[in-house]
């Protein structure tokens, strides 16, 4: 196999539109965690984190309490977990797009 068959193409102009999209929904989760969590040089705490269905912010803190944003590529969606177990988002059963 060679490295073609392994990354399939992905020309620009046919996902201009999704990448536009999540480029702007990105910007403002990396906003949401940048005004709330402590300064590390060259803005490191605002770094998304690769998961195995997309990207997410790691635990963010609020006062005495966390929350944590997820992209969930496989479903196309945002999620909103809480340390106290609250989810916001579509249901985690909801059928996958």
């Amino acid at each position: 196999m060679t490295e073609t068959d392994v990354w399939p193409e992905l020309p620009y102009a046919a996902w201009r539109d999704t990448y536009a999209t999540l480029h702007l929904w990105t910007q403002i989760v990396g906003k949401i965690r940048l005004v709330q969590t402590p300064w590390l040089n060259h803005s490191w705490q605002v770094t998304l984190y690769v998961t195995p269905r997309g990207l997410t912010t790691s635990p963010i803190p609020y006062g005495d309490r966390t929350f944590e944003l997820q992209f969930d590529f496989l479903r196309h969606v945002l999620v909103i977990s809480t340390d106290d177990g609250n989810v916001r988002g579509p249901s985690p059963t909801s059928e996958l797009r």
